[in-house]
């Protein structure tokens, strides 16, 4: 049975993306990020399989499978994992010249399900903030990774959905690395409220 991961890169106020749905602090960050990349590939042998909204998927297929990746050291093992893309509207899901991800169209929450059963390591969705909702929400989300950058936006999207009740999570490990990175580990417990729509 695999374990539904979120690993979001999230401002020092809690924000996973800004008042337009983007994400555009990691561009400020200064220095180098060796040391996360490390960790980043280490734990990638963990992981077998990646899920990923619409939005998501076209901006990682734009980069992970092309030449502009040459040089990013977890790009092998990124490209290397199997790929699920939950969307109403795609048709197909090209991955460079690499197998195509599968396409999820029907119910979320039931597809997660499923590719769990299916799937004996970690399971990694990143970004996706619409579908990542769904899958708190279904009380399928295992594990977050949270990488706390050292900028303050001041307002935007967090990456829990709101008005759910207080859930107390069990810090699993805490670490920093250059640039002021600063990764927290969190397990869930079980209980959320069933509901929501996924990314299309």
């Amino acid at each position: 049975m695999g374990q539904l991961v979120v690993q979001e890169f999230v401002t020092a106020d809690g924000f996973a993306a800004n008042e337009n749905n983007e994400f555009t602090a990691y561009e400020l960050i200064e220095g180098g990020t060796e040391e996360l990349d490390q960790n980043q590939l280490a734990w990638l042998d963990t992981v077998d399989a990646m899920v990923l909204g619409a939005a998501t998927y076209r901006m990682f297929a734009g980069f992970w499978p092309t030449p502009a990746s040459e040089g990013e050291i977890i790009a092998p093992a990124l490209n290397g994992l199997r790929r699920y893309v939950f969307s109403r509207q795609l048709e197909s899901a090209p991955w460079g010249s690499m197998p195509a991800a599968t396409i999820e169209s029907g119910d979320a929450a039931e597809a997660i399900r499923r590719i769990k059963r299916e799937t004996e390591g970690t399971i990694v969705l990143w970004g996706s903030l619409s579908l990542s909702e769904v899958f708190f929400r279904a009380g399928e989300v295992d594990a977050v990774r949270l990488v706390v950058l050292p900028v303050a936006i001041g307002a935007g999207r967090g990456v829990f959905p709101r008005g759910q009740d207080p859930a107390l999570l069990r810090l699993l490990s805490a670490k920093t690395y250059d640039a002021g990175l600063v990764e927290l580990e969190y397990a869930l417990g079980r209980g959320r409220t069933p509901g929501g729509s996924a990314e299309t």
